[in-house]
């Protein structure tokens, strides 16, 4: 008898945004071909619920999670930061849901893909900084995109990335440079404690990292590896590795998983009085 070996079951936590005169929980179109295509995963849009969230029970269901990017920014009291500007925008219920399922998710073995906005979650879940302004930082160039151009032009190649030798993207990615779009007025300050620098800009912005000691996948970029996934080598390699540790995760979930028959046994016991 073959095996059913279903596909792995990769979380994409939404913005919530208002759309009409309704608050609308919405994943871009992008990261959702990124995980398909890129990682072979089948993606499960995640509302942002916060603590009404149980994350328990979510990790306990899942094989991976997609921090993607976004338009919006995490509030600078969750790292201690100044206030923002005037007119940044900020989704308090995505920075509830997100930053404690970074920790939980990492603690629990579920391998995480950290995405511009994610790989600024995950440096303020473990205790980093963010810088608000790259590019009013003394020697850091502007990393933002020109939004009066068309969409292909704030997606080009903008910069290098050097990455680290023998690091985590070494390990599937045999060049020590790669060519990276930047879309992001944000980026790390502080390195927190438990992560280590994968990659940087020429300018010396930390781009790239990965989670100390981490039980399993936990990788972050500050660029946009899922812009149009299938047309990049290295985003492909990047989702690919995600997606072949999304698998092994649900390969092991689906060993632990009791018979049909154990299930049986359970549903009796449970229901007797």
């Amino acid at each position: 008898m073959t095996l059913h070996h279903p596909l792995p079951l990769v979380a994409i936590p939404a913005d919530v945004r208002e759309i009409g005169v309704h608050p609308f929980h919405v994943v871009g179109e992008k990261y959702i071909v990124g995980v398909m295509k890129g990682a072979e995963a089948l993606p499960l849009l995640l509302p942002s619920l916060g603590d009404e969230l149980d994350r328990k029970d979510l990790i306990e269901r899942i094989d991976g999670i997609l921090f993607t990017g976004s338009p919006s920014n995490v509030e600078p009291h969750h790292y201690e930061g100044p206030s923002s500007r005037t007119g940044t925008l900020h989704d308090p219920q995505r920075d509830s849901t997100t930053l404690p399922l970074i920790r939980e998710a990492i603690a629990a073995g579920v391998p995480i893909l950290c995405i511009c906005r994610g790989i600024q979650e995950l440096n303020v879940a473990l205790g980093g900084t963010l810088h608000q302004h790259i590019e009013e930082v003394p020697g850091l160039m502007d990393h933002r995109a020109d939004t009066s151009k068309p969409r292909d032009v704030q997606y080009a190649p903008a910069h290098k990335v050097r990455l680290e030798p023998d690091g985590a993207f070494a390990a599937f990615w045999p060049e020590p440079e790669i060519v990276v779009n930047s879309l992001h007025g944000q980026g790390i300050d502080r390195l927190a404690p438990g992560l280590i620098i994968e990659g940087r800009a020429p300018d010396g912005l930390i781009e790239a990292v990965r989670v100390k000691d981490a039980p399993a996948f936990a990788l972050g970029a500050q660029w946009h590896p899922e812009w149009k996934v299938t047309e990049n080598p290295f985003s492909m390699a990047l989702f690919g590795a995600f997606g072949e540790a999304a698998r092994a995760r649900a390969a092991r979930r689906q060993l632990e998983r009791p018979s049909p028959a154990r299930r049986r046994v359970l549903q009796a016991r449970r229901a007797r009085p």
